[in-house]
């Protein structure tokens, strides 16, 4: 009980200390001339929003806002620096500046506005979404009861249906109060039914996670892209930018694991991404190669389902076991049971 008062309090402190800083960025940083001198400027908030989530302890909370701000908001911050992202140009309001730097989503182009005074169209259906994951979670937790008749290969399935989950319920649940301080607007969805994806291309630029890709994107593919083109070319520019992101998006899950496990880095999540970029590389180069000149042609029937073997064989290997062998799976559920205790105690 003490524990779970206390993390509340840490999370109240850390969206004080985020609001602050963010503040600073709106008020004073956006007036410094774009480049490297307000990089500068804001290269404490960086640091500061980068090591505050390790405040808090518990999974699902603290992951999610290491994900959010020491991940999402730092990199919109860095390219805000340099007058792009969504945080550029500045909007007119700060709450507007923190929704954009902070909130998993992004707004859908040419979305159709709403009347003032409605009720924004896609509030019942994000409502209706969050509750049906939390449905879904409950089962999942309730099921882990009986983990001990479970081979491990079920667990691990177990666990990844989790983790799916857990993110779509977090995004549902940030969009609402999107949904109220933006009315009219369409908000685009996190996933994009990774189960049909094609390829592995295919699966992590156009399914998986997408506010990841519109992170990684403008600030490491795109340089790294442009760089490579003027070095070997614009037909195989695109490898090392794939094999660079691919690379930083490992690192940054290494910080995601190391605040759920609380220990020193096997670096097992960043080999599971140095993989996926060297599959995807070589996914690209066999495409130019052979079917791009129609030598070869897999059908989206096969390679589809080849790429997500893929992913779920390596990911097993590399990703979830990682997580068994440290005792997470122990702590999510403990975790829960603390967390309906407080409230049942509260009521």
């Amino acid at each position: 009980m003490v524990k779970m008062e206390g993390e509340l309090n840490n999370l109240i402190v850390l969206w004080v200390l985020t609001t602050l800083s963010l503040w600073y960025c709106y008020r004073i940083s956006a007036k410094i001339s774009k480049g490297f001198t307000r990089l500068f400027s804001i290269f404490p908030v960086l640091i500061l929003l980068l090591i505050m989530p390790f405040n808090l302890h518990t999974f699902h909370l603290g992951t999610s806002h290491v994900f959010v701000l020491s991940w999402l908001a730092n990199f919109r911050l860095l390219l805000f620096a340099f007058d792009q992202g969504p945080l550029s140009p500045l909007p007119p309001k700060l709450y507007l500046f923190i929704l954009a730097a902070c909130s998993p989503y992004k707004i859908k182009r040419n979305s159709v506005k709403i009347k003032k005074g409605e009720t924004p169209f896609q509030l019942p259906s994000l409502i209706l979404e969050a509750a049906n994951k939390a449905a879904l979670l409950v089962f999942l937790f309730y099921s882990y009861k009986f983990k001990q008749y479970f081979h491990n290969h079920v667990l691990l399935i177990l666990y990844f249906f989790h983790t799916y989950l857990n993110i779509q319920l977090l995004l549902a649940v940030a969009a609402i109060p999107a949904q109220f301080l933006l009315p009219g607007v369409e908000l685009e969805p996190q996933f994009k039914t990774p189960v049909r994806a094609t390829s592995l291309q295919d699966f992590w630029g156009h399914r998986w996670n997408l506010r990841v890709s519109d992170a990684l994107r403008p600030t490491i593919y795109d340089p790294v892209k442009t760089i490579s083109t003027r070095i070997i070319g614009r037909r195989w520019a695109s490898l090392p930018a794939v094999f660079a992101t691919f690379v930083t998006s490992g690192l940054m899950h290494e910080l995601v694991y190391y605040h759920m496990i609380r220990k020193n880095p096997t670096w097992e999540v960043t080999w599971f991404f140095v993989l996926q970029g060297v599959f995807v590389d070589i996914e690209i180069f066999l495409k130019k190669k052979l079917v791009a000149t129609g030598k070869f042609n897999l059908h989206d029937v096969i390679s589809g389902p080849l790429a997500l073997a893929n992913i779920a064989l390596t990911a097993g290997c590399l990703s979830y076991t990682q997580l068994l062998r440290n005792g997470v799976d122990e702590k999510i559920i403990h975790e829960l049971n603390v967390i309906v205790d407080f409230f049942i105690g509260s009521a």
